[in-house]
């Protein structure tokens, strides 16, 4: 591959079957009318629309219709989990990190990264922080942005591993694909080979009517079409081709995660297990703590390696499952893929993931988006399991309580990636809330004359108007709740050490 080229695939053509004839080739849970007359419309639809950007590709309807039909048929058939038949994973299901065997000396190391391919999930954009656009171009650490760092981590190993040629894929939503494209162009000059495909646009469904949205309208409409979960990326790669073009190119491996990671670098040591033990799926696990209470969490069900999400979690279960005792993991969504097994896979059409019902709110009317999650496809691969990893390989910006980990003095960068800081005595990080007033990056960033001192932090909770000045030092815990209507700013060079701060305050120099 020629390094620095940057290709994008663009969005599948629509194929000239129609619609009609595509649900006939489906292999479906269910029949109903419903569904059959939701098809029929879609089909008049994609042919009388004048904008192309309302029709849906026929891969699209295949994988729309499929999440559909059996969306109404699970509404009364699905059988509830049996809690009784779930088991802990056993030593060959999840196995810790630091039992895994090195990967060896650079030579080793080097032939193993030719096998590799990196996928990044790229589809979210950053309005909850209050920003605009991919989410991946925020600016998360000494004016790098996440795809600054991703690629400064590739382009690393690529220089150290002679013709590793590790390549980056990034999967867009309809989203982030036209501004990811203009952005990736300043990466000409790397020796990192970019592709960008798009993952599927699928139409929400009106709650009330179980009807898709754009059928009720001949004009697109930006808010009618969602990105289906990133348990799309194993339809989009394969039916993009990139599998094939991997495969032919001597790539064996897919390392996939969230671009908003920076956790989740290229290890090899999880590499080299995949390979020795043929394990085609690996999911890496971390320890949960209390804030990590809702994440799925890996299962031995009927002796076969499960992922359980709290969803799927009958109501009088729920506090066992969100106990820290019993399952004592969660899901970091970094995912070791052979790209073998996902060509197998998807040509047997066996792929039927867990569907996740997301009921939102358009405007005025309610509305469901049918998704799908990466990490439900654990069972379908041979050999699949889990590695404990630290919690160092799960740093996801998902609101601004997680930059200010990642721009304090607990990391160093290294190569685009965060190295933890050795002088931090224990091997957890922080738990760091932030109320409402940090939600924005802008608001944030005024709030802190210098990012705190944070190695001998344990957790800190900040609620209400609170403001930092700079060379502030926290220690064990620390919560700063101050009413409504007032004010605290933390003085310069002030030390807290297991303090609790509420009311209306307003702490002084002295």
């Amino acid at each position: 591959m020629n390094g620095g080229a940057a290709m994008t695939m663009g969005h599948p053509q629509p194929d000239v079957v129609p619609v009609s004839q595509s649900l006939a080739d489906l292999t479906l849970v269910t029949d109903t009318s419903t569904l059959r007359q939701v098809a029929e419309k879609m089909s008049r639809h994609n042919n009388s629309v004048p904008d192309d950007m309302a029709k849906m590709t026929d891969m699209e309807v295949r994988g729309f219709l499929n999440l559909y039909g059996r969306y109404m048929a699970e509404k009364s058939t699905k059988p509830a989990i049996s809690w009784g038949k779930i088991q802990q994973p056993d030593a060959n299901m999840l196995k810790p990190y630091d039992e895994l065997p090195a990967a060896g000396d650079t030579a080793s190391e080097g032939e193993l990264l030719k096998k590799l391919a990196v996928l990044k999930l790229n589809g979210g954009l950053g309005t909850s922080m209050g920003c605009t656009g991919p989410k991946s171009v925020i600016e998360v650490r000494n004016d790098s942005t996440f795809l600054d760092l991703i690629v400064q981590q590739i382009e690393h190993i690529n220089k150290k591993y002679e013709g590793a040629d590790v390549p980056l894929l990034l999967m867009n939503s309809f989203n982030t694909d036209g501004e990811t494209a203009k952005i990736i162009q300043k990466y000409q000059d790397t020796n990192v080979t970019i592709t960008t495909f798009q993952q599927s646009r699928f139409p929400r469904i009106d709650k009330d009517t179980l009807e898709p949205l754009p059928l009720s309208h001949t004009r697109y409409q930006h808010s009618d079409w969602y990105p289906p979960g990133h348990g799309d990326v194993f339809e989009a790669v394969f039916n993009s081709g990139l599998v094939d073009t991997l495969l032919a190119q001597g790539k064996e491996y897919l390392f996939v995660s969230n671009v908003d990671n920076l956790g989740a670098t290229v290890d090899t040591k999880i590499l080299r297990m995949l390979e020795e033990t043929e394990c085609e799926y690996c999911m890496e696990l971390t320890d949960k703590t209390r804030a990590d209470v809702k994440g799925g969490t890996i299962i031995s069900y009927d002796g076969k390696v499960s992922l359980l999400e709290v969803a799927q979690v009958p109501k009088q279960y729920l506090e066992q499952f969100k106990s820290i005792k019993k399952f004592k993991v969660f899901n970091t969504n970094n995912i070791w893929l052979s790209l073998r097994a996902i060509k197998r896979v998807m040509q047997t059409g066996a792929l039927q993931l867990d569907i996740i019902v997301n009921n939102k709110a358009v405007g005025d009317k309610k509305v469901v988006q049918l998704e799908t999650a990466i990490g439900a496809a654990i069972s379908y691969f041979k050999n699949a399991c889990g590695v404990n990893v630290p919690r160092s390989r799960f740093l996801p910006v998902k609101s601004t309580s997680d930059p200010m980990l990642i721009q304090s003095n607990m990391f160093t960068l290294k190569s685009g990636s965060l190295v933890k800081n050795p002088l931090r005595e224990f091997a957890t990080t922080p738990v760091v809330k932030l109320g409402d007033e940090f939600k924005k990056v802008s608001s944030y960033l005024s709030r802190f004359g210098s990012i705190p001192d944070v190695l001998e932090l344990d957790h800190l909770t900040v609620s209400g108007d609170v403001s930092f000045g700079s060379d502030v030092v926290l220690k064990g815990t620390v919560i700063i709740v101050v009413n409504t209507g007032s004010k605290v700013m933390i003085p310069r060079g002030s030390i807290l050490e297991n303090q609790v701060i509420t009311g209306d305050l307003h702490i002084t120099s002295h």
